[in-house]
C-alpha cells in the first residue's frame, strides 16, 4: 500500500487544554490536502486517497495545540479527533490499539504529529478510550472509512473518488477477531457530533474490542517498483539489519526495505533517525 500524497504549509501540532476559542475561525471548514512538507527531518506527502490501512506508532496531541485545526475546525481535546501527516482533511478513520485490541472511529481534521515515525496523533479523549500507556506512544492500526470520508468530503466540495488508490510501502496488520474478544463492544461514551458545512457526521464513541495484535517494530523504506532497486537500497544500509520484502498493493507488487526487528519504541526511533541521517527518504515505522 502506498503512503504518498499532497499538503502545503505545515501546521504546528500537538493537543491542547480544554478552552473556548478566543477568536473566530479563519474560515469555514474546508476540504484540505495540500503539498508535500517537511517536519522533523522527514518529508510527508498528503493525498486524497480511497484506501488507507496502515500500522505504526501513535502519539497523543499535547497541550500546545493551535486553537484551530488545519481544516479550520476549533480544536477540542475532548473530541473524537486526530491528526494525520498524510490523509485528506477531514477524514473518518478507525484507530485500533494493537496492544489491547481496543478500536474506535475518529475524525481526522489536523496535520501531524511533527514527530518522525508516527502515523497519527489522537486527542486525549481518544487516548483514554483506547487506554494508551502513560508515555502516550503505542502500536496502532489506522484504517480509512472510505465511504464515510467520501460523503463527508463531498459536502465540502471535494471531487468524487473514482478508483481506490493503494497506499504502498506500509504493511497493514490484519485484525481477525479471536477467542472471546470477537465482536465485544463497550459503550463508553455518548454520541459525538462533528459539524461540517453540508451536515453532520455522527461518531458514536463506541469502543469495539478485537484480538490484540502487537508485533515487533520495523523501519520500512517503501515503494520500489523493482526488486533490484530495493536490494540496491538495502546495500546502502550496511551494518543495519535490512531485508527486502514484497508489498502487495491493489494492482501490483512493490518492494520495500525493512530494517529490524526492534522491540522498543526507542530502538525503532533511533533506527529511523539513522536512516534519515544517511539520506534515506520516506522511512516509516511499521508493526509486523
Amino acid at each position: 500500500m502506498m503512503n504518498r500524497a499532497i499538503l502545503g504549509l505545515f501546521v504546528a501540532l500537538g493537543g491542547c487544554m480544554n478552552r473556548g476559542p478566543s477568536a473566530p475561525p479563519p474560515g469555514p471548514v474546508a476540504f484540505t490536502v495540500g503539498n508535500p512538507y517537511q517536519a522533523g527531518d522527514e518529508w510527508q506527502y498528503p493525498a486524497d486517497v480511497s484506501s488507507y490501512d496502515v500500522t505504526g506508532l501513535s502519539s497523543v496531541i499535547g497541550d500546545d495545540a493551535p486553537e484551530y485545526t488545519a481544516d479550520n475546525e476549533a480544536y477540542d481535546p475532548n473530541a473524537l479527533a486526530a491528526a494525520s501527516p498524510v490523509l485528506e482533511l477531514p477524514a473518518i478513520v478507525t484507530v485500533t490499539n494493537l496492544v489491547n485490541g481496543r478500536s474506535v472511529q475518529v475524525r481526522v481534521n489536523d496535520r501531524g504529529p511533527a514527530i518522525p515515525g508516527r502515523v497519527i496523533a489522537v486527542t486525549p479523549r481518544v487516548a483514554q478510550l483506547l487506554d494508551y500507556p502513560d508515555g502516550g506512544v503505542v502500536e496502532v492500526e489506522v484504517k480509512l472509512d472510505g465511504a464515510a470520508t467520501a460523503a463527508l468530503d463531498g459536502t465540502l466540495g471535494a471531487a468524487p473518488k473514482l478508483t481506490a488508490a493503494p497506499v504502498a510501502g506500509i504493511t497493514a496488520q490484519s485484525l481477525a477477531p479471536g477467542g472471546g474478544a470477537a465482536g465485544a463492544v463497550q459503550n463508553l461514551s455518548p454520541v459525538e457530533t462533528a459539524q461540517n458545512m453540508g451536515g453532520q457526521v455522527q461518531l458514536s464513541g463506541t469502543v469495539t474490542t478485537v484480538a490484540p495484535a502487537p508485533g515487533p517494530l520495523f523501519v520500512q523504506v517503501p515503494g520500489y517498483g523493482s526488486e533490484e532497486d530495493a536490494y540496491r537500497e538495502s546495500e546502502r544500509l550496511y551494518g543495519m539489519p535490512a531485508r527486502v520484502v514484497p508489498v502487495y498493493g491493489a494492482d501490483r507488487t512493490l518492494f520495500a526495505v525493512n530494517v529490524g526487528p526492534y522491540h522498543t519504541v526507542e530502538d525503532a526511533d533511533a533506527a529511523l533517525q539513522q536512516l534519515l541521517n544517511r539520506g534515506v527518504t520516506d522511512p516509516q515505522i511499521i508493526v509486523r
